[in-house]
């Protein structure tokens, strides 16, 4: 039997193909960037030509640098994004538009309209989720509202829409020739349109935003198969077995597959969560409950998250708009030069503050300047600002579970920061844990393909895979910690009710 399996990764900045062995072990890597566009202020797009040129290219490229075919894959595993909208025509291929990235926020006007009647939390009794520009509801009405056409396209049958995922499976399996319409449940968990209890599109939340159903794309199993590649001809025949977002991804590949379990990545943004098993907990302190995960025709299983809009990104951004550093990597050399943040606290709320505030008039602040602050103890602040949000965070899980942690696990590119993680530590008065592999995200998309083609016989065997890399102890003071939670805390207050009229007729 074929025993290898390939997990293709479609991130926010970037897309990687990974293959992996029956051991969990990397074989090759093949990553490709795509551009970010921004078109005004709070206005983030993708080109989702691009990103599926890119991902032939990956997927390509990382066969021939393992020097494998079809034939040696058991399966591919697929993770993205979430919540990003791409709205394409089903007779031509085409996008109407370019994705609506997660981190968009021009549907603030819709949202509002939405939330006057009946509060951010009007419809997260059915999907878990408070009224938001995150998620990908408000995104698809704007398409069809202001894309020429899009409308009369939509109701007269003719447009589809997904989620990364769904967009690349969909050229994967054949575009307009045989093209599979699909997401899976923890994508769908992600749009505001699902129903947690039912796994279904509410016909009701449909109605709201007016998108047509024939838009949607079947719901289907986090670990199952749903089709074969077509295209590009070096994967053809490989069948597509696993389809997980990015994060509930990485908490499948850290095997917290059980109530209690948690993980927390560090990438464009930080993203924890805590599996809560079959249970559909409700949150009252700002996070939000979605679909952890579902193996074939079993249960789902759900999870309490805390999502966390800028982190990694903020790193590109000292590197792309400030030009403090050349290179992401330089932060933790430049930010390791100085003992701490110089009393300089970063608040960056580019797109308002996501969990646990749910802030969408917030944006960033850097406060507690003096003339002693350099561009050292700016980087150390950005990178500290990770650390604390996180913190923000975890003080909401523990208040929602009543569940102490007792140690953290993380992953993501992030996670390699060694100054990032004994801070972090530090910050929670905790360890936190790093794995042996750290391309968790990956891995969970892959563990999900290779449960359903028979390389992995169960979620027990997939454990013993776990290995733990690196391990960082508290070593502040409780006391200073608490301190600077407390200016951390202050310092966001000053990042509040910035956005207005005024604000918004400006950007």
């Amino acid at each position: 039997m074929s025993e290898h399996v390939l997990a293709l990764d479609q991130g926010t900045t970037s897309t990687r193909a990974i293959v992996f062995d029956a051991d969990g072990g990397i074989v090759s890597v093949a990553q490709r960037e795509h551009k970010q566009i921004f078109p005004r202020a709070g206005w983030v797009e993708h080109d989702p030509i691009e990103i599926w040129t890119n991902t032939q290219w990956v997927i390509a490229a990382a066969l021939d640098d393992a020097g494998l075919g079809p034939r040696d894959f058991a399966g591919m595993g697929i993770t993205n994004q979430r919540e990003t909208a791409i709205v394409w025509d089903r007779r031509t291929g085409r996008p109407v538009a370019n994705a609506l990235v997660w981190q968009d926020t021009r549907t603030q006007p819709l949202i509002d309209r939405l939330a006057a009647d009946g509060g951010a939390d009007r419809f997260a009794t059915t999907t878990g989720l408070p009224l938001a520009t995150y998620f990908s509801a408000s995104k698809i009405a704007w398409i069809l509202e202001n894309v020429p056409g899009a409308r009369a396209d939509a109701e007269a049958g003719h447009l589809l829409f997904g989620t990364p995922e769904t967009w690349v499976i969909w050229n994967l399996t054949g575009d307009t020739r045989s093209g599979i319409h699909v997401t899976d449940v923890t994508n769908a968990s992600r749009t505001l349109l699902m129903d947690l209890s039912t796994l279904e599109w509410s016909d009701e939340l449909l109605a709201v935003f007016g998108i047509p159903r024939s838009m949607m794309p079947e719901i289907v199993s986090s670990s199952g198969v749903v089709g074969e590649v077509r295209e590009p001809p070096a994967a053809r025949g490989i069948p597509i077995a696993g389809i997980l977002g990015d994060q509930q991804a990485a908490t499948f590949g850290q095997a917290a597959f059980d109530p209690g379990q948690s993980k927390n990545t560090y990438g464009t943004g930080n993203f924890l969560l805590v599996n809560t098993g079959k249970e559909i907990v409700r949150s009252q302190h700002g996070l939000v409950t979605t679909v952890a995960y579902r193996c074939g025709d079993e249960p789902a299983s759900y999870a309490l998250e805390g999502s966390i809009a800028v982190t990694g990104s903020l790193v590109q951004w000292l590197r792309d708009n400030l030009g403090i550093i050349s290179s992401a990597s330089e932060v933790e050399r430049l930010a390791s030069s100085v003992e701490d943040s110089g009393g300089a606290y970063f608040v960056p709320a580019f797109s308002g503050l996501f969990a646990p505030y749910w802030r969408p008039d917030a944006r960033g602040a850097l406060v507690g300047l003096t003339r002693y602050v350099n561009k050292a103890h700016i980087a150390r602040a950005a990178i500290e600002a990770a650390a604390f949000q996180s913190r923000d965070v975890i003080d909401a899980i523990v208040a929602d579970t009543g569940l102490e942690l007792t140690e953290l696990r993380v992953d993501g590119g992030g996670s390699r920061d060694d100054v990032m993680m004994q801070f972090q530590s530090d910050i929670l008065g905790i360890p936190v844990v790093r794995p042996a592999i750290i391309e968790t995200t990956a891995l969970g998309a892959a563990y999900a393909a290779g449960l359903a083609t028979g390389v992995w016989p169960d979620r027990e065997s997939l454990r013993g895979h776990w290995r733990e890399g690196r391990r960082w102890e508290p070593a502040m003071p409780t006391e200073e910690a608490d301190r600077r939670v407390r200016l951390w805390r202050k310092a966001v207050t000053k990042s509040l009710d910035w956005v207005d009229e005024d604000v918004t007729a400006l950007s």
